[in-house]
């Protein structure tokens, strides 16, 4: 019986040490979420119409299912199932544009009952495994660009559906991680750089054609390289101001002012580390970036290490 309980005690061991979990870059992960938990928190209060916070924070516990899962699943199990991935990936962004909920002029969202999500969201995640077993099954061509051609095919189909839902933001997005996913597997950076400098170009051409990008597509793009227009860069403006009446150390917890005179509008949405640089002024945004900082540092060791 001894021997036997040993072996299990062994056995058990050895499952735990194939899991090499880096408990460090979990920390990280748990830092960002605290921090991003708090300034949603802050930002929720006494908000006309209710604050995020427990919605936010019902996703983290929602979340915590798939993180377990690819934590305990091998990659292995991941690459041999990639083409099931791929085909969930893409029929999940159909479902968008057959069933998917209109809001703010896009369709972006699906419903399950309760349960509330973006497929777009879920794609960047699974398209990132789905490259990953591409290029796997591919180590002694991918110097060459007829697979840099094909992983592009792998990837726009994807980029096609999320950019009709239409989210031009998440189509970027995407197309980021698929140059980050080639430069990681190691494609010759010329094609990387030359695909860039095709983009740009073909960018140039689709924003002078009429009817191709939505007139809020453009305003966001405008707002984003001239933050000082005053109409299409005015939450970026009033963001400035955020920052600069936190100062060096920020007004505190709670306590901001353009915050909650609600200058900025979506503040809970992508802006919403003005909270941060309200309340918590340069030293909370210097702790923040540092969290940043060391939880990628984690992540590039954990990838080539």
């Amino acid at each position: 019986m001894s021997q036997v309980a040993g072996a299990t005690r062994s056995a058990a061991g050895q499952r735990v040490k194939s899991l090499r979990i880096d408990w460090m870059l979990v920390l990280g992960a748990a830092i960002l979420i605290a921090a991003g938990l708090m300034a949603l928190y802050s930002e929720g209060i006494d908000k006309p119409g209710g604050s995020v916070f427990p919605k936010q924070l019902f996703n983290i516990v929602l979340g915590a299912v798939p993180f377990s899962f690819f934590l305990l699943v091998h990659p292995k199990l991941l690459q041999r199932q990639a083409t099931a991935i791929y085909i969930v990936n893409i029929v999940l962004l159909l479902l968008v544009l057959v069933a998917g909920k209109h809001e703010m002029g896009a369709q972006r969202w699906v419903s399950f009952g309760p349960i509330r999500f973006e497929p777009s969201e879920v794609a960047k995640l699974l398209t990132v495994f789905t490259l990953a077993s591409f290029f796997a099954m591919r180590q002694e061509s991918i110097a060459k660009f007829s697979t840099f051609a094909l992983s592009f095919a792998h990837v726009l189909a994807p980029m096609l559906l999320i950019a009709k839902q239409p989210h031009l933001g998440a189509t970027l997005v995407l197309m980021a991680i698929w140059l980050s996913v080639c430069v990681a597997a190691g494609v010759p950076i010329r094609y990387v750089f030359g695909f860039i400098g095709v983009f740009l170009a073909l960018f140039a051409l689709v924003w002078e054609t009429p009817g191709v990008l939505k007139e809020y597509q453009k305003d966001r793009v405008i707002g984003l390289l001239n933050p000082t227009d005053k109409d299409k860069g005015y939450q970026a403006l009033r963001s400035q101001i955020a920052f600069g009446e936190g100062g060096v150390s920020g007004e505190g917890f709670k306590r901001g002012e353009q915050k909650m005179a609600r200058f900025i509008p979506e503040q809970h949405n992508d802006f919403i580390f003005t909270v941060v640089g309200e309340e918590g002024g340069l030293i909370g945004c210097t702790l923040i970036l540092i969290a940043y900082g060391f939880f990628f540092f984690r992540v590039w060791l954990v990838m080539f290490e």
